[in-house]
């Protein structure tokens, strides 16, 4: 996750990284409120934050793809309330999401953020998105679906980088002892039309 990272082209559309495939395109009408705790004061220190949360709101857009959910406020003067501009959240760090129908107000996605290093949110921080015009819950449903692919094709990675299972040498195998099996003497009863010979009065 990461705090105004965001590459946007002049006319507001995602710059995409490379090998990324964009799935859902929402350039206005997004709006997303983040939850940002305060660092809390160390017991040695007296400077630090009080322990609570600081609230961050903006209107923009809002772009999913196969790698990472991208909000942007849009470019320009007296746009937006400057609170941040941008978040980057890739798909892996999208925890604890949560459908929430309210009886009152709009339907929203509520998630929280797994930081990265140097990403400028701390550990902690929470956030609602909610879309207007346009229905809620399916763009849920395709982020669950993009996000548990995008898992999966991380799993599968991380497998292939493991490499195969190690195996003994040659020489360690030459002290390994083989057993033949014998044929056995006796041989089966003789059998006729009517079965076998033995059971005959």
């Amino acid at each position: 996750m990461a705090l105004n990272w965001a590459m946007l082209t002049a006319s507001n559309t995602l710059v995409p990284l490379p090998g990324e495939e964009n799935i859902v395109d929402i350039e206005t009408g997004a709006e997303l409120t983040l939850f940002v705790p305060d660092t809390p004061p160390s017991a040695s220190s007296t400077s630090g934050g009080s322990g609570g949360t600081k609230k961050l709101k903006e209107t923009g857009g809002l772009w999913l793809t196969d790698k990472r959910l991208v909000f942007a406020t849009p470019s320009g003067p007296g746009s937006g309330s400057g609170s941040f501009t941008s978040l980057s959240v890739p798909l892996d760090s999208v925890l604890a999401t949560r459908f929430e129908q309210p009886y009152l107000a709009a339907n929203y996605l509520a998630f929280e953020i797994r930081p990265v290093p140097d990403g400028g949110l701390p550990p902690g921080t929470r956030a609602e998105l909610r879309i207007k015009d346009r229905p809620m819950f399916q763009f849920v449903s395709t982020l669950e679906k993009v996000r548990e692919r995008s898992l999966y094709m991380r799993r599968q990675s991380l497998d292939e980088d493991e490499g195969p299972p190690m195996y003994t040498s040659p020489a360690a195998e030459s002290s390994v002892s083989y057993f033949v099996m014998a044929t056995p003497a006796d041989q089966p009863p003789m059998y006729d039309d009517g079965g076998p010979s033995s059971s005959r009065q």
